[in-house]
């Protein structure tokens, strides 16, 4: 069998919806949405000839005030499941998405077990990580196989609401600027620079 040189994994099928013509030729995985459901997609995968990178990509949530529906982050690390992971990724992937005119932030991840709104949320921006999603931590245990990186697009923050009627036009923002940047997860993958 030959061994596939890159696996987008996403939460969502809106978003692999949106990854998919960006990506031809690439196995897009849907984890499904939280923790449990991004273990069991890592214990799947795991069973599995290891690619030769692996990407997270989906939408998260940022912690930083200064991010805005639509601003691609990079993951530099990953926090919420055990010792935090540093992530080799981060500067080849942001130079991929920068040489397309993206504009990118990078810095660490945190992953968590539920939404988190308000105070919650504060709480998490004040530990220095700049955005927060469900799965990438737990779908991190992969990076030991294969290079690994974690791209996700800002839908929703401090000053935009996830439970708001302006999500829907944050969304779609969302969903439009992650197929942007998704051709860059190919590049990054290609990349002979690019380690786990």
């Amino acid at each position: 069998m030959n061994r596939e040189a890159l696996i987008a994994v996403t939460p969502l099928w809106i978003e692999a919806w949106a990854l998919g013509p960006a990506l031809p030729g690439v196995r897009i995985v849907r984890s499904g949405m939280g923790p449990e459901k991004a273990q069991s997609a890592a214990r799947a995968l795991a069973s599995e000839p290891a690619p030769g990178a692996l990407a997270v990509a989906g939408v998260c949530g940022a912690l930083d005030p200064r991010l805005v529906p639509g601003d691609v982050v990079v993951a530099s690390e990953l926090r919420g499941n055990g010792a935090p992971i540093l992530l080799d990724s981060a500067k080849p992937l942001a130079r991929a998405l920068e040489a397309r005119g993206i504009r990118v932030h990078v810095g660490p991840i945190v992953s968590i077990a539920k939404l988190a709104e308000g105070r919650d949320r504060a709480a998490l921006g004040a530990t220095g990580a700049i955005a927060a999603d469900m799965e990438s931590a737990w779908l991190a245990p992969l990076s030991a196989r294969s290079a690994f990186a974690v791209l996700r697009v800002v839908s929703d923050g401090p000053r935009h609401p996830l439970y708001s009627p302006s999500i829907v036009v944050n969304g779609i923002r969302a969903l439009r600027a992650l197929r942007a940047a998704a051709p860059s997860l190919v590049t990054w993958s290609q990349s002979p620079e690019e380690t786990h």
